[in-house]
């Protein structure tokens, strides 16, 4: 008897379909520096249950149109299938993260990692901070969408610092210059490309593999989350040489991924060593937590470890997958202390002041860290 592929997806289960991911509504939120409190509450409640138990969650109705993301997936394939010595013209050096990233040139482990990537760190004023335009209408169109993103996730910093009882400004304070430029801060809007992995001789070759975006195929009504059966984290899968995006949690504050299809994203929830497939909710935009957000707040929010594999199955390797990062991070110069800490600092901070001792107390140094992440690696 054939399986057809309705009635592989019947046998599967992944968070979406066991109702274990929170799925946050912004309808009501706005665009506005300063959102409505009740609205701002609410979101706050939202993130501290999903970000404290789960470190992610899906946002919906967040106010970037699934028509812009579309047409950024069409620009990077037109990107992609440019000559290897054009694209090379704008491949990210030693000193930037600004810039192309070919297949293979990261690795979060041995295995080699099978996607294109375009990072942006910084805008001129008349768009990206590149030699040329390299595809019509990227650099306008890519402009336009990241400072979306990054709207979206200045609302985001004000609802976390709310969640953990702060001032609602208290996050946004240190994340003034996002997407100014890697001197001030390294926060990343990037674009990936997963083409279609095509068996040859038994080895998956990625670069022949090419398609152009194909917005149907997440255009259904239906949520596309009946995956095939879990891959856990076994012998096979650590031994084969190449993969999609190796397991690692994010390095900065929180970020923003929005994606066209599953394919193959995994994470590992708080407390547990088994990787769980998300599944794919259309038009959602997932937020996971980063290392310094985990730090910054005791673990209170803890870091996501997450990874991309190859998925088995040949009709999910026969599809690209795109997808859209806004990795957020502090300023710079931000000195990163954990919560309870600064607290306890910015007390005995107003009680120097108004001491007439001239004594100098350095404050405790463990778990501080500067925000400098010129050379930290992200996915």
């Amino acid at each position: 008897m054939i399986n057809t592929k309705a009635q592989e997806e019947k046998k599967v289960e992944t968070l979406l379909t066991k109702a274990q991911v929170n799925i946050i509504d912004l309808a009501h939120c706005g665009t506005e520096d300063i959102p409505h409190k009740s609205v701002l509450n609410k979101v706050a409640q939202q993130l501290q249950k999903a970000l404290s138990e789960k470190g992610f969650a899906l946002l919906v109705n967040h106010g970037i149109q699934e028509e812009k993301l579309k047409y950024a997936y069409e620009l990077l394939d037109e990107f992609c299938k440019l000559p290897d010595d054009i694209k090379e013209l704008y491949l990210r050096n030693g000193s930037k993260n600004q810039g192309y990233v070919k297949p293979n040139q990261e690795k979060f482990g041995k295995s080699g990692e099978l996607r294109h990537a375009f990072n942006i760190c910084a805008f001129a004023d008349n768009g990206l901070d590149l030699p040329e335009d390299p595809v019509p209408g990227f650099q306008e169109h890519m402009a336009d969408l990241a400072k979306e993103f990054k709207k979206l996730a200045k609302f985001i910093l004000q609802a976390m610092a709310v969640a953990l009882n702060l001032p609602h400004g208290f996050f946004t304070e240190s994340h003034q210059h996002m997407l100014g430029g890697e001197n001030q801060n390294c926060t990343t809007f990037r674009l990936l490309y997963y083409p279609p992995l095509v068996e040859d001789d038994g080895k998956c070759e990625l670069v022949k593999g090419s398609s152009t975006y194909s917005y149907q195929r997440c255009a259904l009504d239906r949520l596309d989350i009946r995956l095939p059966d879990d891959e856990t984290d076994n012998e096979e899968l650590l031994n084969q040489n190449v993969t999609r995006c190796g397991p690692h949690c994010d390095y900065g504050t929180f970020t923003l991924l929005a994606q066209d299809s599953e394919g193959g994203l995994e994470v590992k929830l708080p407390g547990s060593e088994k990787w769980q497939r998300v599944g794919h909710l259309p038009g959602a935009i997932l937020i996971n937590t980063g290392e310094l957000l985990s730090l910054w707040t005791h673990d209170k929010f803890p870091a996501l470890p997450h990874r991309v594999i190859i998925p088995k199955q040949q009709y999910i390797r026969n599809r690209g997958r795109h997808s859209i990062a806004f990795f957020c991070h502090p300023d710079n110069e931000t000195n990163i202390v954990p919560i309870d800490e600064h607290h306890t600092l910015a007390s005995q901070s107003q009680h120097d002041a108004s001491s007439s001792s001239t004594e100098s107390i350095e404050p405790p140094s463990k778990g501080r860290r500067k925000s400098s992440l010129k050379n930290a690696k992200i996915k």
